[in-house]
């Protein structure tokens, strides 16, 4: 079996997307950085930030290496016999850790060239803004595309043409399980970081000592920036990372078993969300060039048309080559696959409008609640709530509905094609990303324009330079949400179509230890009357029968409670790490305004440092167990309730997950802009009441969006990868 040539595409895009960043890094780079003290302030932050990654990966660089250890003695010593996977789980974790370093990297040289486009106009501004974050952007999708493609290139290599299709699909499923695991622990830390710090900052400067926001005064402030950071930007391009690369792996998984009998459509259906994901990546690349705003009056809807306009003609472009490849690889149902990547483009254009509405102070939902904080804490409070509840439903709706259709459409409306079905699921994830390499450069603009804001008010930059930042702000924090929104979708979709995988890797798995043992082996007692060829030719419904994967199995459902549980205890445990933090923050900013009564009358220098410290230690000390718990739930609920547990368990993680994910990152985001309403001069302004207590709003609300509620998509992604990988151990152990 050959690759076909076609296939040197995606290597091809990846290089090319990684030419593109650096190529718009040295555009950043050569921007005037400002003055003296704009450059000190951006050094501040760029040494803190780097601090805390070095001290992050050298403890996730200890957890990997043992988790490395015990996945080289699982696939050698209990039968999973694929001498890959400890090598492409290492390999995953690096190349996600890099992804968030380039980011980061980028992100802490932008903010002070950002505050200082600032002073000129609001498009160069944007501009500098906007491509700095589309180096993380592009740096994400091609490093995903450029390692996948090595992979499937070194397996190809040591096998020959005796390559299997099920070795390389669970080999990159053990990649994205390394990526999905490190991403965890960024999303985790670096949001429990920069929580502590936000909340730390706000509350005692902002409602104590009523100061502005990023007031040099203030003790936190700096490790306030540097959480945008670690948080928002090293995080997030590891956690896209994940999303990006489990997408396509997860659509390549069930390609290889939707097309069991046909050698070439079968190598094809796993080549073809990688080249899809090329293509996408090709026209992100070109996509980024259309973003640029005339000489106008600040305006959100202008701001956002312009960053659209941007993702549009990706997306555009990209349906064309959709259906340009499936032509090519010569799938005789090809107009269908190709309408499963639109599906995904569509659903995840509905979420991010969904969100941009629910999250947005242009609209309804984000001023009633900054209404609500004139009668103070408490109603802004339930008001953000009930509304983060509400917003729900469109993006549960869009992802019901994109999910029955793409089945639809991938089975040529053929009910008994399953497996067909099932890989519509997968593509239309992968539609849904595929021009990320554009999405993660609205998304990661905004942390880098928070940061410019702050550059902007420590350096004291006239009114107007601090307009055009809070406006470039404030947008960000709804494209934040809008990213989360996709990344959360994309989450649903992508396990859906793991959820499957994983039945076929069950499948696969007594299959070919039927055929080893020249019988059932006794692994499952149901199948003993079933020989090897008529458990091959089993459909995907029918074989769950056997294995009685159904709700009134006891199994199955204890897995439904506890996967349902494993959501909200996963974010009671970040959400009480980030209070935790915060309190310490708080106690340290009390006491240097205690003891340096000089430093909010301006004439002492509040001590750094040691916030930068505080939040450095918290993240590191609260980020391991809630990280660990991920990987080893899976595990636990395989060897006790066996494959029907765990089905069970990513059942219940993905439903409760996800509308838990979708409500905690749209509430957050809506008590952000709600305050930023306000600080418009609504409602009194900046210092009344209401701004008071929508402050208090928004730190409840910043971990909601920025720790715990991005944090659980890659939970339920990680927890059906690592299901899938360890099948091996859960139905040969298992004791129910």
């Amino acid at each position: 079996m050959n690759l076909e040539p076609i296939f040197w595409l995606v290597p091809v895009s990846g290089i090319l997307s990684l030419l593109t960043a650096f190529y718009l890094y040295n555009w950043m780079k050569g921007k005037d950085a400002g003055n003296e003290t704009m450059v000190e302030i951006a050094g501040h932050v760029k040494v803190g930030a780097m601090a805390y990654l070095k001290q992050q990966y050298k403890v996730v660089g200890i957890v990997f290496l043992i988790f490395t250890v015990l996945l080289a003695i699982l696939s050698y010593g209990l039968g999973l016999q694929n001498p890959y996977l400890p090598v492409a789980f290492l390999t995953g974790g690096f190349f996600s850790a890099l992804a968030g370093y380039f980011g980061m990297r980028t992100a802490t040289a932008a903010s002070s060239r950002t505050a200082q486009g600032a002073t000129h106009s609001l498009n160069e501004s944007l501009q500098v803004a906007f491509r700095s974050g589309a180096v993380m952007g592009l740096s994400v999708v091609g490093l995903a595309l450029l390692f996948i493609s090595v992979w499937v290139m070194v397996v190809f290599t040591l096998e020959g043409g005796e390559v299997s299709l099920v070795n390389l699909t669970a080999t990159m499923l053990t990649f994205g399980m390394g990526a999905s695991f490190q991403a965890l622990f960024a999303r985790v830390g670096g949001g429990i970081y920069t929580k502590a710090a936000d909340v730390g900052a706000d509350l005692v400067g902002k409602v104590e000592a009523g100061i502005p926001e990023d007031d040099p005064r203030n003790p936190a402030t700096i490790a306030d920036n540097v959480g945008d950071n670690v948080g928002d930007v090293a995080g997030m391009g590891a956690d896209l990372y994940e999303s990006y690369g489990a997408s396509i792996l997860a659509a390549a998984a069930l390609g290889a078993t939707a097309y069991i009998g046909s050698e070439m459509l079968q190598l094809n259906a796993v080549l073809a969300p990688m080249l899809v994901a090329a293509i996408g990546c090709i026209f992100s690349m070109a996509g980024v060039f259309f973003v640029k705003i005339g000489e106008v009056e600040v305006s959100q809807k202008k701001l956002m048309a312009a960053l659209e306009r941007g993702l549009y003609a990706a997306n555009v472009l990209t349906i064309i080559g959709a259906f340009a490849i499936f032509y090519f690889l010569k799938f005789e149902n090809w107009a269908l696959l190709a309408s499963c990547v639109v599906v995904g483009m569509v659903v995840g254009v509905v979420i991010g409008k969904a969100t941009e509405y629910y999250t947005s102070e242009e609209f309804k939902p984000t001023q009633n609640i900054a209404k609500n904080a004139t009668g103070g804490a408490g109603p802004v409070i339930i008001a953000g709530i009930g509304e983060g509840m509400i917003s729900t439903v469109i993006p549960l709706l869009s992802v019901v509905v994109g999910t029955i259709l793409s089945m639809m459409l991938a089975s040529g409306f053929d009910s008994s094609n399953v497996a067909g079905g099932l890989y519509g699921i997968g593509l239309a994830a992968v539609g849904m990303l595929s021009t990320l390499g554009i999405l993660l450069a609205t998304d990661a603009y905004g942390p880098i324009a928070d940061n410019a804001g702050g550059n902007a008010e420590m350096a004291h930059l006239p009114p107007e330079v601090r307009k055009r930042t809070d406006a470039l702000d404030s947008l960000g924090n709804t494209t934040a949400a809008t990213g989360k929104g996709f990344a959360i979708g994309s989450a649903a979709m992508t396990a859906l179509a793991l959820l499957a995988s994983y039945v076929q890797g069950v499948k696969i798995f007594i299959l070919t230890d039927m055929v080893e043992r020249d019988g059932a082996g006794g692994f499952v007692e149901e199948l003993v009357t079933a020989n090897a060829d008529d458990l091959a030719n089993m459909s995907l419904f029918d074989f769950m029968d056997i294995l009685d994967l159904h709700i009134a199995n006891p199994s199955v459902l204890m897995g439904l409670f506890i996967g349902g549980m494993a959501a909200f205890y996963f974010c009671g445990l970040t959400m009480m790490a980030v209070g935790r933090a915060a309190a310490a923050m708080v106690d340290e900013v009390r006491r240097q305004f205690k003891e340096k009564p000089g430093i909010l009358e301006g004439k002492d220098k509040p001590d750094y440092a040691r916030c930068v410290e505080i939040s450095t230690q918290g993240a590191q000390r609260e980020m391991m167990y809630p990280s660990i718990l991920a990987v080893l739930l899976p595990l636990i609920v395989g060897i006790v309730f066996g494959v029907g547990g765990v089905m069970g368990l990513l059942a219940g993680a993905l439903s409760t997950g996800f509308v838990l994910a979708v409500f905690m990152a749209n509430a957050g985001g809506s008590w952000d802009n709600a305050k930023k309403y306000i600080e418009t001069g609504q409602h009194g302004g900046k210092g009344s009441e209401a701004h008071k207590a929508a402050v208090i709003g928004d730190t409840v609300g910043d971990p909601f969006k920025d720790t715990s509620g991005p944090s659980l998509n890659i939970l339920i992604k990680l927890m059906s990868i690592v299901a899938i990988v360890m099948t091996g151990v859960t139905v040969s152990f298992h004791v129910l």
